[in-house]
């Protein structure tokens, strides 16, 4: 046993023992955040956290528009709109909205995902009426200043990242070369976020603004604040800079998730200019909050979470045949799958890491999971739980989420009680229902060597 692993397994196990007894005491001492929610006329949800603990406060706004929301042929508008609204409103010409905020010590940033384009500013406490105009101007009158250059620059920014992240980027295509193949054509995961090329370059202005009158509105949006204010000065700010926006139109019915399972093992191979091959399996899995979602993340950890995981003791450790090793469950609002990527060592092959993978796959269908395994597994989750909580933008954030996917933004004990309450025989049955079933499996090999594939047995 080398050197290395001896001292990973000993902390490991040394944790384990600390953490056994601290979870038992731990399983309530998530801190509730005190909130209050209430709903502007114009339709806008608002969430207010106090926290005084720093002098800083943070915004979180959640558009409850995604590259779901969207329609092949049409895709990427969600993630173009992320760029389109930092370009300067009515009231802000264009650049000001990050000089300004920089000059009061704020920063800020936003992202897309499948189901929420979410906008987020963390600042002192003195900063947050500026925070506040800025984001009512972008979302009430950003549409008057709206034209082709704007889009057009937008779109070829977002081209060139699309460009860097994923056709350019070593295993980049990986991602949407999978979702397509996991998932149904008419399926609103089937598709990557940032779109496709061809669907930007026929973004028409009138699209774009159509895009926006429909999603970006009060009436689709809900503002997260948390940390150091007063409940009182907040509600006038809001309702003196978001209260005079228009309620948008009706939104249109949420996509609707057809029933499916993979039929069958799908084996693909893609050339890349990589220097080693990498495998990417992936299973149709559960949505965010699903009774099974839980027990999957565990899962994942206990796989492939860290140094001290099952496949990195033993791809890594003990075979020496991979370079590294991951694993996910990656609910999202709507659906759900669980990965597992692993990258072999120079000199060995696709094929022997897929028997390796199977075989471990197979102990934890057969066998379970060791009861240090699943509570190593709650305390790490139980800890990035409580580091969230230790931060005001992670405090917004956490509660917009919880709101737009739970339902409430009061969920946060809940949330840690589904961890807590889980069993080993449920990790057991997780990966007999899902990582038993068929799945795609998706090897990058360098250019020239399609022979690399894996195409192996399926999981038995």
């Amino acid at each position: 046993m080398r050197v290395d692993r001896i001292a990973s397994v000993a902390l490991a196990a040394g944790a384990l023992l600390w953490g056994a007894a601290r979870l038992r005491a731990q399983a309530s001492d998530i801190p509730r955040l005190r909130i209050e929610r209430y709903v502007l006329p114009n339709g806008l949800e608002v969430v207010l956290h106090e926290d005084h603990t720093v002098q800083m406060v943070a915004v979180s706004t959640y558009y409850h528009v995604g590259s779901a929301d969207e329609q092949r042929g049409r895709t990427g508008f969600a993630h173009l709109f992320e760029h389109i609204m930092f370009m300067g409103s009515e009231h802000v010409p264009v650049g000001k909205f990050d000089q300004w905020l920089e000059a009061a010590g704020a920063n800020n940033n936003g992202y897309t995902t499948n189901d929420r384009t979410t906008y987020y500013e963390w600042m002192p406490s003195n900063a947050l009426p500026l925070a506040l105009w800025l984001d009512a101007d972008r979302m009430g009158w950003l549409l008057p200043t709206m034209d082709l250059p704007k889009v057009d620059l937008q779109r070829d920014v977002v081209k060139n990242e699309r460009r860097e992240s994923y056709d350019n980027q070593p295993y980049g295509r990986a991602g949407e070369t999978i979702l397509a193949a996991l998932y149904p054509p008419d399926h609103p995961y089937s598709w990557p976020v940032i779109g496709s090329m061809t669907d930007l370059s026929a973004a028409t202005l009138d699209d774009v603004r159509g895009f926006f009158r429909t999603y970006y509105a009060p009436n689709n949006a809900t503002l997260v604040l948390a940390g150091d204010f007063r409940a009182d000065s907040a509600k006038h700010w809001i309702a003196r800079y978001f209260g005079d926006i228009p309620r948008g139109p009706a939104i249109p019915a949420r996509p609707r998730v057809p029933a499916f399972t993979v039929p069958r093992d799908t084996f693909m191979v893609q050339e890349d200019h990589v220097q080693l091959p990498r495998v990417f399996y992936a299973w149709h899995s559960v949505k965010a909050f699903h009774p099974d979602d839980a027990a999957l993340n565990l899962l994942a950890y206990v796989l492939a979470g860290d140094k001290a995981s099952r496949l990195y003791q033993s791809l890594v450790y003990d075979r020496q045949a991979a370079q590294d090793v991951d694993a996910s469950q990656d609910g999202n609002r709507l659906d759900g799958q669980f990965s597992i990527d692993v990258t072999p060592k120079p000199d060995v092959s696709p094929a022997r890491v897929d028997t390796l993978v199977r075989e471990a796959i197979r102990r934890v269908t057969d066998s379970g999971v060791t009861a240090l395994e699943l509570q190593r597994a709650k305390n790490v989750h139980h800890a990035r739980m409580l580091d969230r909580l230790a931060s005001v933008t992670e405090q917004a954030d956490l509660l917009n989420y919880y709101d737009w996917f739970a339902g409430t933004p009061d969920y946060i004990q809940q949330d840690a009680v589904r961890f807590d309450h889980l069993a080993a025989a449920d990790l057991q049955r997780v990966a007999r229902s899902y990582l038993g079933a068929h799945k795609v499996v998706l090897t990058v090999v360098p250019m020239g060597h399609p022979e690399l594939e894996v195409t192996g047995p399926p999981i038995q």
